[in-house]
């Protein structure tokens, strides 16, 4: 059976880190550029509340996964009509190998995408790469679509999408 926490305070921080470790070796990329330390070294300053918030998703007990949300950086890309308070991006979206094809990663994007809505965003955001091609076809199940770059992030092969969060049946 699947469970999903939300990690508010200290609380659970440490399995959020050990998974993002993890996710962090897995992808093999440098992530320097997105301040990936600081985050490690206090991850509540990027998604804690109020604007932020961690999911982790647990099979039976066991942690499987997690999935960050953090209020849109002053650097990123809007229009000048955009209200950038009702922006958000999904962060570390990761699963465990072992806990991968049993639904995990959809529960964990249905739940923030809920949360999402419930803090009052109307749009979010994510960055991933062309060869997570799993997580892509995830992600547009969910009512993501492309778009343009709202950053510069220098890995090749990046994808930037957006869900409409009113629109959603969620």
């Amino acid at each position: 059976m699947i469970s999903i926490e939300k990690i508010t305070d200290h609380n659970g921080l440490d399995l959020f880190l050990q998974l993002t470790k993890e996710y962090l070796l897995e992808l093999g990329e440098d992530l320097s550029f997105q301040s990936v330390q600081s985050e490690l070294e206090e991850p509540l300053l990027k998604y804690g509340p109020p604007k932020g918030l961690i999911l982790l998703a647990f099979v039976n007990g066991e942690v499987a996964g997690c999935i960050a949300l953090q209020a849109i950086l002053p650097h990123y890309h809007l229009s000048a009509a955009a209200n950038r308070n009702a922006y958000c991006e999904m962060k570390r979206m990761y699963v465990k190998p072992a806990f991968r094809k049993h639904g995990i990663g959809n529960v964990l994007v249905e739940e923030l995408l809920k949360e999402a809505k419930q803090l009052g965003y109307t749009h979010m955001w994510l960055d991933t790469l062309s060869r997570m091609q799993a997580a892509i076809n995830l992600y547009k199940r969910h009512g993501f679509n492309t778009i343009d770059p709202y950053y510069h992030n220098p890995l090749p092969g990046v994808i930037f999408m957006e869900a409409e969060l009113p629109n959603l049946k969620i």
